[in-house]
């Protein structure tokens, strides 16, 4: 299927574009500088969406996943990514700064609870604010889930994923010393904190193009290289989470604590394909957790804009819409 084709169908499931009401830099008081953005319905339900990476920023069509009558659509660059600034930087960004970055803009909003929306490491900062906070969380939609273990590192970082794709795992592996294939997210932190920038471009745009390329079950290969800036904000980010697991107090720890999640209701969209975050993942969540629906798309991968994926997720927003009573808000 042509991939310009393939978007427009996923486009055909989105509400039209909407610019936002409401843009501002938050100041977190550590030395970051925040953008967030507002659109739909200032009186509406109020969601709050996560993207993916670590570092991969908001983009307007994750505006369109919601009704603009209905919701009170909130988005935010994570720290060092998109419009927030410092650019690409790792002082002080952790996970637990991000789940204090949601805190502050839910009180600075004047929001009590509002539908918590992410995919990939979205999902995965959804699910750790969430059970940091589940009075703040009326329901959770997650698209692609990771967990942040290091089997799911091992994964896509270990070989796992290459065995499907042995021509674009070369083409990740070869800017890289064999000596050195034994740990790959060590061997690229070294070189993308070198310090020397055309090293660190060079290297981000390696590491952020194996991902892209696995990111949708049609994928065409590595494609065209990507901005520089971008690649190394989101390379840097992703690297430097990935190489601290997280910021996590052990491995499968939301697994461990899914129990505060208990009075949660979930809606979990999983590509039956995915590469990037196989299913295993979002199935044994919704295993552990009692109030998780999980919704397997048999064509689709891991990206967001896939249409099987979009349409679920449209769907899922229009049901918490058409039930908001419930939610409580």
């Amino acid at each position: 299927m042509d991939k310009v084709a393939d978007q427009k169908r996923a486009s055909a499931h989105l509400y039209p574009p909407v610019e936002p009401f409401d843009q501002r830099m938050m100041d977190t008081g550590d030395g970051h500088r925040i953008y967030v953005e507002q659109c739909g319905n200032p009186q509406g339900i109020p969601v709050v969406v996560l993207h993916g990476g670590p570092g991969g920023g908001c983009s307007p069509a994750m505006r369109r996943y919601f009704d603009p009558r209905s919701y009170r659509i909130v988005l935010f660059d994570q720290r060092g990514c998109g419009r927030s600034r410092p650019h690409a930087s790792v002082q002080d960004n952790t996970t637990w700064h991000l789940v204090a970055d949601i805190e502050r803009i839910r009180t600075a909003l004047g929001i009590a609870r509002w539908v918590v929306f992410g995919g990939s490491w979205g999902a995965t900062l959804a699910l750790i604010y969430a059970q940091a906070h589940p009075d703040r969380a009326a329901a959770l939609v997650l698209r692609g889930v990771f967990l942040m273990t290091q089997a799911e590192l091992a994964w896509f970082y270990g070989g796992g994923a290459g065995r499907f794709f042995p021509d674009l795992w070369a083409r990740f592996t070869d800017p890289i010393p064999a000596d050195e294939h034994g740990d790959l997210i060590a061997a690229y932190h070294r070189r993308l904190f070198s310090g020397d920038p055309a090293m660190e471009t060079r290297h981000a745009r390696a590491w952020a193009a194996w991902e892209n390329a696995l990111a949708a079950i049609d994928q065409r290969g590595m494609g065209g290289e990507g901005p520089g800036e971008y690649a190394r904000a989101f390379a840097r980010l992703e690297n430097h989470y990935f190489i601290n697991a997280g910021f996590l107090e052990a491995d499968g720890q939301i697994l461990a604590d899914v129990g505060r999640l208990r009075d949660i209701p979930g809606h979990i969209v999983q590509g039956r394909y995915d590469m990037i975050c196989p299913p295993e993942a979002a199935w044994r969540l919704s295993e552990a957790w009692q109030r998780a629906d999980l919704r397997l798309v048999p064509l689709a991968g891991h990206a967001l804009s896939e249409p099987g994926i979009t349409a679920e997720l449209v769907r899922i927003t229009d049901a918490l819409r058409d039930g908001a009573r419930a939610l409580e808000l």
